[in-house]
């Protein structure tokens, strides 16, 4: 690829092979289509009949779907099945040197099990698009993309994956897994444990909601639409998110405190 900025760079479609094709990647897959790229999927629900529809090949089989020569081999499985689901993949059958990409929302983890699965030749991304189907419906312009190249030979065809993303104007953040997961901690862990909290709660839409109240509803209704599964992961796989928690409780506690010494 060549050529001063993001206008100007040569386009080269990849065949982009997904592993778990759920929400979110169908998501993603969209725009990948929508760019040109060839776009295959394997999944443990059967999803033949939308990847028809969506102009995507659906292997059943994952030992072909290894062996349909992908460029690049997107994992969009849930945080907490990754481990046991690329450990029961038949990686042998990769019939050349593919560059893998997860896009979890916690980035230490798939990292250290990637490392650990794939074969040495594998090329290795770590990305985390700071969006989904509902905050990126209307385009990815200014929306944040993280990422770290973990361990990267092929040089282009990383290049091509994360122009992906440029070319929709995402805002590019390379930074290490461990800066994420700190971050994300405070950030993305924090306002989920705060929406669920809200939901465990009988708090609901009055007549007089202030417009702070009207966020903090949004919070609790964004967050929920979230699987259980993808919170607990968040805070079983981000070693830094127990810290958080404890720091959540222990501002509760304090301002428990400061309220009853103004009563005594």
């Amino acid at each position: 690829m060549s050529g001063s900025n993001a206008s100007s760079l040569s386009f080269t479609a990849l065949k982009i092979g997904i592993i778990g094709f759920g929400s979110f990647a169908q998501f993603l897959s969209k725009t990948m289509i929508k760019q040109g790229h060839i776009v295959r999927a394997t999944s443990r629900t059967d999803y033949s009949q939308l990847c028809d529809h969506l102009g995507i090949s659906f292997f059943r089989d994952t030992e072909e779907f290894l062996e349909a020569d992908n460029d690049v081999i997107l994992i969009c499985t849930s945080i907490l099945s990754l481990s046991k689901v690329l450990e029961s993949m038949p990686l042998h059958r990769l019939k050349q040197p593919t560059l893998f990409v997860d896009v979890l929302s916690v980035k230490e983890y798939p990292r250290d099990v990637l490392l650990k699965v794939l074969p040495e030749e594998s090329d290795i991304l770590c990305t985390h698009p700071m969006f989904g189907p509902e905050s990126g419906k209307e385009g990815w312009k200014d929306l944040a993309f993280v990422y770290e190249r973990v361990r990267i030979r092929n040089e282009a065809t990383c290049s091509s994956f994360l122009q992906i993303f440029r070319s929709e104007g995402c805002k590019m953040l390379e930074m290490t897994c461990e800066e994420h997961d700190k971050m994300a901690a405070r950030s993305q862990f924090v306002t989920h444990t705060i929406g669920r909290v809200l939901s465990e709660t009988d708090i609901g839409s009055t007549s007089i909601n202030t417009m702070g109240f009207e966020a903090l509803l949004k919070v609790k209704e964004d967050t929920v639409k979230d699987s259980f599964d993808l919170f607990s992961g968040l805070y079983i796989y981000n070693r830094f998110a127990k810290q958080e928690l404890n720091n959540l409780e222990l501002a509760f506690q304090e301002v428990r405190k400061k309220l009853m010494e103004q009563i005594n």
